[in-house]
């Protein structure tokens, strides 16, 4: 048997789990070229890091989660530093539902792009919502990365400051090593508590089960459903995680279903992908 089937025979599929749309969140990294997206996005899924560098030009992945009688699943979105598609790149944001911003402290082109993604960011799905910048609610964490290094620093803090604003439950600033894996997790906790997920989304506060027994999570978060039904505090139980293998990046139409079903609904729909692919 090919290992493809033999995964697909051992993991219940998504249709099997049954996850809610308001279960459902994707994450968008955004960036410069060469400030360590990938990296970021590699400690979350696996904890390692690869001193290699390897050109994105779009990376797709899938994590799902067990969490107190819940299954969640989170696409993670790692976009190119180069953006050569504006179309995809508007795409990306606007189904994106927390966003990770990040550039280099030693690179100050890199912290300027990051100031006109945050832009971008805000105006798009302002324009999606119909609310204004100052308004609309994005949960988006902006991160200098390669803290580690011993540098002139291209960025100053008051820069910064001025960036991230002054409302910390919209949006966050972390100094992180990808490479020391240094403030990862902490950056990870605010993100979800920003967009009212579990915490124990990030990698340091859940289980990480392997593909042989992803079954786990079917069935661990049926028997917490029954629990909490009965009363009897299933909702406490250890918290699992899976990467999904082989994820593969949705189609433009599963997208623009995937924009309806979380941030549009009703008779807007229709209008409103007009404007996304406009």
């Amino acid at each position: 048997m090919k290992l493809a089937a033999m995964i697909k025979k051992m993991c219940p599929s998504e249709s099997e789990l049954n996850i809610p749309p308001k279960n459902c969140y994707r994450m968008v990294i955004l960036g410069s070229s060469k400030v360590g997206k990938t990296a970021i996005v590699s400690r979350f899924l696996t904890g390692r890091f690869d001193e290699a560098y390897t050109p994105t030009i779009e990376d797709f992945h899938r994590k799902f989660y067990s969490i107190r009688g819940e299954v969640y699943q989170l696409d993670i979105l790692d976009t190119s530093g180069n953006h050569p598609f504006p179309a995809m790149r508007r795409l990306s944001i606007l189904t994106g539902d927390v966003f990770i911003l990040v550039f280099s402290l030693d690179n100050r082109d890199s912290f300027e792009e990051v100031q006109r993604l945050k832009q971008q960011i805000l105006h798009t799905k302002s324009c999606l919502k119909n609310k204004t910048k100052e308004n609309v609610d994005v949960p988006l964490v902006i991160c200098g990365n390669k803290g580690d290094r011993d540098f002139y620093r291209e960025v100053e803090p008051r820069e910064i400051e001025k960036l991230v604003g002054e409302d910390p439950q919209r949006c966050a600033y972390f100094e992180i090593s990808a490479k020391k894996n240094s403030s990862l997790d902490q950056m990870f906790r605010a993100l979800f508590t920003m967009a009212k997920l579990p915490s124990e989304m990030s990698p340091d506060l859940h289980r990480k089960v392997s593909i042989q027994y992803c079954d786990i999570l079917h069935k661990k978060a049926l028997k917490n459903k029954k629990l909490l039904r009965e009363g009897s505090g299933g909702g406490s139980g250890e918290a699992y995680g899976i990467v999904a293998p082989f994820a593969r990046r949705p189609s433009v139409h599963s997208d623009l279903m995937y924009i309806r079903e979380k941030a549009i609904g009703g008779s807007q729909a229709k209008d409103k992908e007009r404007c996304v692919i406009s």
